[in-house]
């Protein structure tokens, strides 16, 4: 994989242009992915975004969001762009299976791919450009720093500016993390300057919800959540009836895996949601302990080293299990 400064000598020549990410996309995956299609487009090339599946409904004021193909219900359209592609831009996902059916596609494919990623052990001969970089707070911040990196920073607009910060606010928990960095900041002031309505974006991302959102989470904490203060952990399980009995849709449950953090020390916390084929795990962690290394270890995962996810095709009982034999055998890091 050749670095990514190294195709900025070819981004003047006009190209047909796919952009992707990962399933079920946050604000950072498609916050990245449409800042993209706008910069590129603006450069002059034929740009399509492609997601592997649906989005949250709350992602839908993003500019741009209306014309993102959804490859599992658009099939044929996502599969002639891929045939006509040059370049395919990969953002937040570094291993091709995160892009569930695509994959296959993606990885037959005849065009270079281009990775701009910051989760743990990439895929990197897949790729012909690239940049991995796990110190970066969000794709988004790295998709700022390639566009600045180009100089082409007097090419950001509101709305990049508006796709740019949605990413990396939600990815450092409006800032909360330790990924929140200087370089975060300045980004940030910069964007300012070039038009970003934070204010606009922060409502668009947080009061953006049905009422059956909120009087979900009020069930699921006072009904599901189990707190094991002996390992500093709390759990948070919930059975397909949950999801069935509030209507619960594709990102309803962001974000909810970061409420037992606020309890008084909590330095673990987990949520596992049972869905049709598998279980889903997302896992948050304080200070020390490597909820990355704990989701590759215990549920086919990774990602942060305070955030990361995972998966299960055990029962919902099952993996509950399992994750509570994983919490007693990592009882000293836990301490």
């Amino acid at each position: 994989m050749k670095p990514i400064q190294d195709i900025y000598p070819h981004l003047t020549t006009p190209r047909n242009v796919v952009i992707t990410t990962h399933q079920k996309p946050d604000a950072d995956a498609m916050g990245s992915s449409l800042a993209m299609y706008h910069f590129l487009t603006a450069l002059g090339h034929s740009v399509t975004v492609v997601s592997p599946t649906n989005w949250a409904k709350w992602l839908d004021w993003m500019p741009g969001s209306a014309k993102v193909i959804d490859y599992e219900l658009q099939r044929d359209r996502g599969e002639a762009a891929l045939q006509q592609a040059q370049w395919v831009f990969c953002l937040d996902f570094n291993v091709l299976v995160r892009t569930k059916h695509m994959a296959n596609t993606l990885r037959q494919g005849a065009y270079d791919r281009i990775l701009i990623d910051h989760h743990q052990q990439p895929e990197v001969p897949l790729f012909t450009w690239g940049i991995s970089d796990t110190a970066k707070s969000s794709t988004c911040e790295m998709v700022y720093d390639f566009i600045v990196g180009g100089g082409y920073g007097d090419r950001i607009t509101p709305a990049i500016a508006d796709c740019l910060y949605a990413g990396v606010m939600t990815d450092t928990g409006s800032f909360r993390f330790p990924s929140a960095s200087a370089s975060v900041h300045r980004m940030v002031a910069d964007l300012k300057d070039r038009g970003l309505q934070h204010t606009l974006v922060h409502e668009n991302i947080y009061d953006n919800f049905l009422e059956n959102r909120l009087r979900f989470i009020g069930h699921i904490l006072l009904h599901r959540m189990d707190l094991f203060y002996e390992y500093n952990t709390a759990l948070i399980s919930i059975p397909k009836k949950d999801l069935l009995r509030f209507e619960i849709k594709t990102g309803d449950t962001e974000g909810l895996v970061n409420w037992p953090l606020s309890i008084q020390g909590i330095k673990l916390a987990a949520l596992v949601i049972d869905r049709d084929e598998e279980r889903k795990w997302s896992f948050r962690s304080k200070g020390d302990f490597d909820v990355n290394t704990f989701a590759r270890n215990y549920f086919e995962g990774g990602g942060h080293f305070n955030a990361a996810g995972g998966r299960s095709s055990d029962s919902l009982d099952g993996t509950v299990q399992r994750f509570l034999e994983a919490m007693k055998e990592n009882a000293l890091q836990l301490q």
